[in-house]
Parts: structure tokens; C-alpha cells; sequence
């Protein structure tokens, strides 16, 4: 079955044109024009993923990703933005967007990060099944749901939990991928490349903020006045988990 794409975004060349593109491409589309429309649809029948500009009049996207999120949908969400600012892509994330793509865009693009994104959550089609890493095995299953440890942290895949010390940390879905990576290769220094592989799948360049934005966020969450900072930066490189 061809995946479904609900696709809001009020410039009508910007919808038609990508609308075509992405049909072309092997999805089913939904098309509207505004976030009204947008909420209405997604009520109708969930989609396997949403494209949402983020200025729509009335609603906007940052608007409709809120409600959906606050209703318990956790539908992959990818922005289009033509804020290219650092605040305008954190308030995206905070809004509960997967990923954004900044306009002018090429569409090429966009289907890449539609299929990271359709990989992550597990609605990826068959023949697309497997590692986000090219020619590398996914990650095994722990034995028996056995917890991870590493750097004073605990964590549960299965049931995707994770405490440090008695403290359990409510993580979002990239969060909690993001430290499993780091606490299943503690010690290492994984580059930035190697990340945006595993975590989203595909590399957005030197110039992308998404991994310092989510690392922002973990740090928040993991660290305790007096502890050490249990995610360092490797300048010019990039991050390693280490309790020292």
C-alpha cells in the first residue's frame, strides 16, 4: 500500500507542486490550504506522516502540530519553514515536529527526510526496511528486555525508559533514540555524520542545527547541579557519553 501524506500548505504553486512530486514519488496525497483543513483531515483518518507550513493563516502549522500532539497523535510530523532563524526552529521541535525542511527546498530532499522519518516510526514500506545506516546491520534487540547501563544511566529499549540513578526522565521519541545511541557506544566519540545517519537517517551538512537543538535537550533533562555533564562535545567532531 502506497503511504499517505497529508500535506498543508496555503502558497498554491508551493501545494500543486509538491503535491505532484510527491505523487509522482509513490504516495497517496492529501492536499489543503490552510490548518483548519489540515486538523479536519488528520480527524478523518490518520495519515502515515504530515507536511505542515509553518505561516498558514487562521491555524498555522506550529498551531496544528500543538493539537495534535496534546490529542496523544504521534504522527510523524515534517515543517516547512522560510524562518530559517535557530529560536524559529526550536519552537518548531518544541511544538512537537520530527524535522524541518527550510524553503527554498529541493524535493529531493523532502523525500528524504519523508522516508528517515517513515523508517524511525516503523511505517516505512518493506522494501525500505532496514539499518538508516547504509551496509551496517540494525542494532539487536537486548536479551531478554536487559536494561542498558552506562555513565550512571539506565535504560529499558523495549519499553523505551530510562533513569538516572532513581530518577526516571520522560524523553521524547528522538530523545530517547538519540541517548540509546550514545549509551550503547559510551565512551566513543561519534561524528555528526554518524549520528544524523542512525538518528534521522540522512545528513543535513554542516550547517544544520538539529543535532545541537536535541542535544540541548537532553542535557537539560540529564544533568544534576554538582554532577558532571554526562554528554560532551568533541569540538570540530562531535559527541560522547562519559560520567567523567
Amino acid at each position: 500500500m502506497p503511504r499517505t501524506v497529508l500535506l498543508a500548505e496555503d502558497d498554491r504553486a508551493i501545494r500543486h507542486a509538491l503535491e505532484r512530486a510527491l505523487t509522482l514519488e509513490g504516495y497517496r496525497v492529501t492536499a489543503v490550504a490552510d490548518g483548519i483543513e489540515a486538523l479536519a483531515q488528520a480527524h478523518r483518518g490518520r495519515p502515515d506522516v504530515l507536511v505542515l507550513d509553518v505561516m498558514m493563516p487562521g491555524i498555522d502549522g506550529l498551531q496544528v502540530c500543538r493539537v495534535l500532539r496534546a490529542e496523544g497523535d504521534s504522527t510523524p510530523i515534517l515543517m516547512l519553514t522560510a524562518l530559517v532563524e535557530t529560536a524559529d526552529r526550536i519552537a518548531g521541535l518544541d511544538a512537537g515536529a520530527d524535522d524541518y525542511v527550510v524553503k527554498p527546498f529541493d524535493v529531493e530532499e523532502v523525500f528524504a527526510r519523508l522516508r528517515a522519518l517513515l523508517r524511525r516510526t516503523g511505517r516505512a514500506d518493506p522494501a525500505d526496511a532496514g539499518s538508516d545506516v547504509p551496509g551496517q546491520a540494525a542494532e539487536p534487540e537486548e536479551p531478554g528486555g536487559r536494561h542498558l547501563e552506562a555513565a550512571g544511566l539506565r535504560m529499558d529499549p523495549r519499553a523505551r525508559r530510562v533513569w538516572r540513578g532513581g530518577r526516571e526522565l520522560e524523553l521524547t521519541r528522538t530523545e530517547f533514540e538519540l541517548l540509546e545511541l550514545l549509551v550503547r557506544n559510551a565512551g566513543i566519540v561519534l561524528d555528526h555524520s554518524t549520528i544524523y545517519d542512525r538518528i534521522w537517517g540522512y545528513d543535513f551538512g554542516p550547517g544544520s542545527k538539529n543535532l545541537a537543538v536535541y542535544v540541548g535537550y537532553l542535557r537539560r533533562k540529564l544533568d544534576q547541579p554538582g554532577a558532571p555533564q554526562l554528554i560532551q562535545t568533541v569540538r570540530g567532531v562531535g559527541y560522547v557519553l562519559r560520567a567523567d
